[in-house]
């Protein structure tokens, strides 16, 4: 294994132990304590406003920074951000999300880290899964 590879995998498993970490103490892979911060006229529970009030800041802030560097910590250089427009598409997949994470309490990266103590979490990984492939399929026959 090289040197350069050694270093980009090392940085991943830190990043996202980081991150894997962050989602369990903030209690995002918990869909109860999700389901209470967004249940805003019931038992709406606010402890989650916390990881906004973080998470918003920091990543505002390292976002700017990276715009500074010509190259990421490996040496690769950071691709060009997409050209995509706001339409018709990007808005109901957007709604999709939002709606599937206020009915399950669950977004993709918390319910991944969830399959390894909640099997109910198995339901939402296999239907996002299913979503993911299905998109593949369509935008794939979509093509000229």
């Amino acid at each position: 294994m090289s040197r350069g590879t050694f270093v980009r995998l090392g940085i991943a498993l830190v990043s996202g132990t980081l991150f894997g970490l962050g989602l369990a103490i903030s209690g995002m892979i918990d869909p109860r304590k999700v389901l209470g911060f967004l249940d805003l006229f019931g038992a709406w529970d606010p402890s989650l406003i916390g990881v906004m009030v973080t998470a918003i800041p920091l990543t505002y802030l390292f976002y700017r920074l990276s715009g500074r560097r010509s190259a990421s910590l490996t040496g690769r250089p950071f691709p060009p951000p997409p050209a995509l427009p706001i339409d018709r598409r990007l808005i109901l997949g957007a709604a999709i999300f939002g709606l599937g994470w206020g009915l399950a309490g669950l977004c993709p990266g918390p319910a991944l880290e969830a399959l390894a103590f909640d099997a109910r979490a198995m339901v939402f990984v296999t239907a996002m899964a299913s979503g993911m492939i299905l998109h593949h399929a369509i935008n794939r026959s979509r093509r000229p």
